[in-house]
């Protein structure tokens, strides 16, 4: 029986000489895993060249370079403080290696004759190099790498540490069978793997050119590609069940609705009722920008289950937030909406259950609580998840679980990047809503120093006198030693001294009674001025609130900001967004504030913010690098995904179950980076 040629890197860093535990872990610790692979795919971030090897005389301090020299003595530090010295010598000049601590006297003798790299700098006029990277005899210049990556490192791990492992890592890579379409890398002029990771982990004459990393990536992103259309494959598979329903329903929410849906919403129904009409279960993604009308359109899928006797469910992250789609789906709806959460007990919560359970509620809108195990659904026919963003492929695979045969709908409000769709979102298929509804304003953005904050406070005084509504939104709840920013606490404090009772506070640490008192005191306009963090970022629909204040708006993500600038604009009022930042930021900061300001188009804004910071997760918790991959970079292999998309359809059409010899090299390809639903799926036919 073969041995597995791919086990030795999936083995325990500790597998390799010389990497003890404790080495083990503080590489685990930096490349984000406790596994030979996990070094293996630790990319550097740059590389230091010390092919230079000049005279002391021609050395040139600012620069890294190799000395050849002999050594002349040593002079000892008077106290503890000060460093040792060790002066050295060459035909053009003298020079002094410089330690702070110092362990090496017998390895470097008056007289013995060294190559030393590192930093040049100068002191007191004689050229020096602090603790030098490198320090060998004459003899053995062959240990000085020429070209030597930097990798990302942390506390008490050195450099020699990862080339050591990775020295070890790499001759564990196998010839493996070639995944690559010919063509493509004649056209590309791709070498093999092997060969192309060797070239960026431990190069021999040169950084590594742009074509060696674009094939590493390439490696990654067509495994994530050819994963996610397997899963997709595995889930149109499944049997669905058409829902054909009469209108009658619809027709009725459509006119207490008041206003003709727009282009975009009737496209994106168009598309919903082609899938439930399918035989094949629904798994679409709506994604509409704040206020585009996707609660409208998911009300139309959800009525066409009760128009066809099946039941409908939505799900929404936060209490606040189910409360108010049930507030509003009960005005539009000609049917009973039935509202689960957490909150309510005893024999609400009974009749609810029972309703649900013998199908007397037809549609039920919630929070968690409908996919608890105690909920049972008669027929549950159509899923719809708000917000829910965070989950991955596997996680929202399952979430029609309560159903036999569940469409799934999935919706969002926050604008996400194309490359986005295409690694996070892949599994699924998409509709936008483009437009805003009918009778919306644009929302004025200005920019504001912190200097300015009394013309500000003067401006808020006069719209609370006119009887505006404000938000005013910190970045954090208390103060912080940490970050010498505004926090809610504080600014409730003194804006309730300006302003009086009129200021309420609503933050994440609050306990939830006193929070949603607060968010009900701004719903009802008891509170006219509303302070708190990003808890209203979402869920809360205020259409009188018509000013929005973000204090230090640079510390918040584009996506973030635009989420919150979405809380105004709501009613018939012009409404105002004041982004107050610190007298001095950033040139990124800056771009990200002006675009802002210049542009309310939030698929604008969330491709801008994925090309400022990297793709993060959807909606940024991570903030750099294509999410979930290693080796691709978003600004530069962003082509490359999209290529990737079309190589794996094109594979997949050709090789369903990649059976020919470039599929069967697709599999190693899928098991080298780790994508296991997408293996589960071919073990499982």
């Amino acid at each position: 029986m073969n041995a597995d040629p791919l086990a030795p890197l999936f083995a325990p860093l500790t597998s390799l000489r010389g990497i003890g535990p404790a080495v083990a872990g503080l590489i685990a610790r930096a490349a984000g895993g406790d596994r030979v692979i996990d070094l293996l795919f630790h990319m550097p971030e740059s590389y230091l060249d010390r092919t230079a090897r000049p005279l002391i005389r021609d050395a040139r301090p600012g620069t890294v370079a190799t000395l050849a020299v002999e050594v002349v003595r040593h002079e000892r530090p008077a106290t503890s403080r000060q460093p040792w010295r060790i002066v050295v010598k060459d035909d053009t000049g003298i020079a002094e290696l410089v330690f702070f601590k110092f362990t090496r006297e017998a390895q470097m003798p008056a007289g013995a004759k060294l190559l030393v790299s590192g930093k040049l700098d100068v002191f007191n006029g004689r050229l020096t190099i602090a603790h030098p990277e490198h320090l060998v005899p004459a003899e053995q210049a062959d240990r000085i790498p020429m070209i030597e990556p930097v990798w990302p490192l942390t506390a008490g791990l050195w450099p020699r540490q990862v080339a050591a492992g990775l020295a070890q890592a790499l001759d564990l890579v196998p010839m493996f069978p070639e995944w690559h379409d010919p063509a493509l890398l004649k056209r590309e002029k791709w070498p093999p793997f092997p060969e192309a990771i060797r070239a960026v982990q431990a190069p021999a004459s040169g950084e590594p050119d742009r074509r060696i990393r674009a094939r590493l990536a390439y490696d990654e992103l067509l495994a994530g590609q050819v994963a996610t259309a397997l899963i997709r494959g595995r889930v149109r598979a499944r049997s669905g069940q058409p829902l054909i329903g009469d209108s009658r329903l619809r027709d009725v929410a459509m006119r207490r609705f008041g206003f003709p849906p727009t282009a975009s919403q009737e496209k994106a129904l168009r598309e919903i009722d082609a899938d439930l009409a399918s035989p094949r279960r629904m798994l679409r993604l709506l994604q509409g920008d704040v206020g585009s009308g996707k609660t409208l359109v998911a009300l139309m899928a959800m009525l066409r289950a009760v128009e066809a006797g099946k039941q409908a469910a939505l799900m929404a992250p936060t209490e606040v937030l189910a409360k108010q789609h049930h507030r509003v789906l009960s005005e539009l709806c000609p049917v009973p909406v039935a509202l689960l959460t957490g909150s309510i007990k005893g024999k609400e919560r009974a009749r609810i259950l029972r309703g649900i359970k013998d199908g007397s509620l037809g549609i039920v809108v919630g929070t968690h609580a409908l996919f608890q195990d105690a909920v049972e659904y008669r027929d549950l026919a159509v899923a719809v998840i708000d917000e829910q963003h965070r989950f991955g492929v596997t996680q929202r695979l399952t979430l029609g679980a309560k159903g036999e045969r569940t469409d799934v709908l999935i919706m969002t409000a926050t604008p996400i990047p194309r490359t986005l769709l295409l690694t996070q979102w892949g599994e699924m298929d998409v509709s936008r809503l483009t437009e805003k509804p009918a009778g919306r304003l644009p929302i004025r953005t200005t920019l504001h120093s912190l200097g300015t904050m009394p013309t500000v406070l003067n401006g808020i005084a006069r719209k609370l006198d006119e009887g505006a509504q404000v938000y005013w939104v910190c970045p954090l709840v208390a103060e912080s030693e940490a970050l010498d920013v505004a926090a809610a606490q504080d600014r409730f404090v003194a804006l309730k001294g300006l302003f009086g009772d009129r200021v309420g506070l609503a933050h994440g640490q609050q306990t939830p009674d006193v929070r949603d008192a607060a968010l009900a005191g701004f719903s009802a306009g008891t509170i006219r001025l509303l302070v708190a963090t990003t808890v209203v970022e979402v869920g809360v629909d205020v259409p009188e609130a018509s000013v929005m204040v973000i204090e230090h708006a640079e510390r918040f993500g584009l996506a973030q900001l635009h989420q919150l600038r979405g809380r105004v604009g709501r009613g018939a009022d012009a409404s105002f967004c004041l982004l107050l930042h610190e007298d001095w930021v950033s040139e990124t900061a800056r771009r990200r504030l002006t675009l802002l300001r210049d542009t309310d188009d939030g698929f604008v804004i969330a491709d801008e913010d994925f090309r400022l910071r990297g793709g993060g997760d959807a909606l940024g918790t991570r903030q750099a690098g294509l999410p979930g991959y290693k080796l691709a970079d978003a600004d530069a292999h962003e082509h490359l995904l999209h290529m990737a998309n079309r190589d794996a359809a094109v594979l997949l059409s050709r090789d369903p179950k990649l059976e020919t010899p470039r599929g069967l090299a697709v599999r190693v390809l899928l098991r080298l980076f780790e994508r296991s639903a997408a293996m589960r799926t071919l073990a499982a036919g």
